[in-house]
């Protein structure tokens, strides 16, 4: 016999996991916008190859931060052990993943290299920061009340 409540007493979704989802929400806008910007922008300095270099620089940068969030809501359920663990191999895979990928892409000279790398950084700053400010502005309770 346990104290826990059963699965149909509980909760559809916790203040926390509520923050996190607004967090990949913002990110995404934050990311949207970026993208437009940065594809205007590089596409006048450096024409196609400017927008193609923004356009992959910014959904290779959102991708990667975007996606810690998105695997911490899916184990929000879990055990803070088995979310640690999930979330530092995803982050090892997305490291790979993303070396992979830029390691291709370097060959080819069909896009700006330049606007590329700048517009990766600038996506992983822009998209970090859309998420910090959605969970600092999200009301949750330090503690959450138990219902008998």
């Amino acid at each position: 016999m346990t104290d826990a409540p059963a699965p149909e007493d509980r909760p559809a979704e916790s203040p926390h996991t509520a923050a996190l989802r607004k967090a990949v929400r913002f990110g995404v806008l934050a990311l949207a916008v970026l993208a437009v910007i940065s594809a205007i922008v590089w596409a006048l300095v450096d024409g196609l190859p400017g927008l193609w270099g923004a356009l992959m620089g910014a959904g290779i940068g959102g991708a990667f931060v975007l996606a810690t969030a998105i695997v911490v809501i899916a184990t929000a359920r879990s055990a803070p052990q088995t979310t640690a663990a999930v979330v530092l191999g995803t982050w090892l895979l997305k490291l790979l993943v993303a070396m992979g990928v830029v390691a291709a892409l370097a060959q080819f000279d069909f896009y700006s290299h330049t606007a590329f790398g700048v517009t990766i950084i600038v996506a992983l700053v822009v998209v970090l920061a859309g998420e910090t400010w959605a969970v600092l502005k999200a009301r949750t309770p330090y503690v959450e009340p138990t219902v008998p």
